[in-house]
């Protein structure tokens, strides 16, 4: 049975007690877990460590955490104190970033994001088991310490949040989650294929990685409204974001889209963006208009094989109010 995430915006709360009760109230309707970004906004730690102190039962993630911006023994030492502080309910996403905020925010250079991915996901889990890490990579070389705080009782899932074939093989290959972005069902499905050959190559159960697709979702009874600021805000992700989201609908079959848009952005002409985003394609990457249509393209994405639950997230500059309305109209389906 598939089941339903929630992904937060935090820099839309004026503090970390509105992101609290966003999550508290999540929790009440029966989202199975909730999310976040980590970008430019408040260190993602502690802000999980208070959800995790006002929460009960909601399973608690990021999205993502970068080797570019902590390392991978810093990531195994906060995924262990992150474990313990939700009694077992967190789950650690980490992906390569992209080189915007890599290199203008972290002050690093982008290098090698696939191998690093790898390294990262094994040191991690030697940190975790507790045993003295011994790693001799291509970019880490460690040895000797170990983790002397409390190791974690069971085993801590990683998530990855990949978009092409070889960063979604390796998912398959080394991790337990695929996070997923801006796919049409088409797209998805045929990323899922590199997932499973991933799984098949690192000897591993395809059934057993947690698939949980982030869907960009409004739902408001002003349905024109509801697609203009969904349309708006996919075509900033797809022109303005960073080179990947766009090379991904290129892959997808919608190269004139994609060029479009990013040529509307270098020219800094901002409705055009938008413009160029096509009704068709809109609705095959988010969930825009009318409660029930809403939630008619979140079932089309839990219908998916291999799907095992659908991320809700929110479109840029929603206000809370209708974040909640948003989020109680997908609680009908569950």
């Amino acid at each position: 049975m598939t089941k339903y995430d929630l992904l937060l915006n935090v820099p839309d709360h004026p503090s970390l007690d509105s992101v609290a009760e966003q999550v508290r109230h999540a929790e009440d309707l029966g989202f199975d877990r909730v999310s976040s970004g980590e970008t430019t906004d408040w260190n993602l730690v502690t802000t999980l460590t208070i959800l995790a102190e006002r929460t009960d039962d909601i399973g608690l993630s990021n999205d993502v955490f970068s080797p570019y911006s902590r390392s991978p023994a810093l990531l195994g030492q906060t995924a262990a104190a992150l474990a313990e502080a939700t009694d077992g309910r967190f789950r650690l996403g980490l992906g390569t970033s992209s080189p915007a905020l890599v290199e203008q925010w972290h002050g690093a250079a982008f290098d090698r994001p696939l191998r690093r991915l790898r390294e990262t996901i094994e040191i991690v889990r030697q940190v975790l088991s507790g045993d003295r890490v011994d790693y001799d990579g291509d970019l880490y070389q460690l040895g000797g310490l170990k983790l002397t705080a409390g190791v974690p009782a069971d085993p801590i899932p990683i998530d990855i949040a990949a978009l092409g074939p070889k960063t979604v093989e390796l998912t398959g290959r080394f991790a337990d989650g695929w996070v997923p972005q801006l796919f049409t069902p088409e797209g998805l499905r045929d990323r899922l294929d590199d997932l499973h050959r991933g799984a098949t190559l690192g000897d591993r159960d395809p059934e057993e990685l947690r698939v949980a697709p982030i869907l960009r979702c409004v739902a408001m009874a002003d349905r024109e409204r509801a697609r203009d600021l969904a349309r708006a805000s996919v075509a900033f992700l797809i022109g303005a974001y960073g080179p990947y989201y766009r090379q991904s609908i290129i892959e997808q079959g919608y190269e004139d889209v994609a060029t479009s848009i990013r040529e509307a952005w270098e020219a800094g002409e901002r409705d055009r963006m938008a413009e160029e985003l096509p009704d068709d394609l809109l609705d095959k990457l988010a969930a825009a208009g009318t409660p029930a249509e809403v939630r008619d393209r979140i079932q089309t994405f839990a219908g998916i094989d291999g799907v095992d639950a659908v991320r809700v997230g929110f479109v840029t500059r929603l206000p809370i109010e209708q974040q909640y309305e948003t989020m109680d109209a997908v609680a009908s389906l569950f």
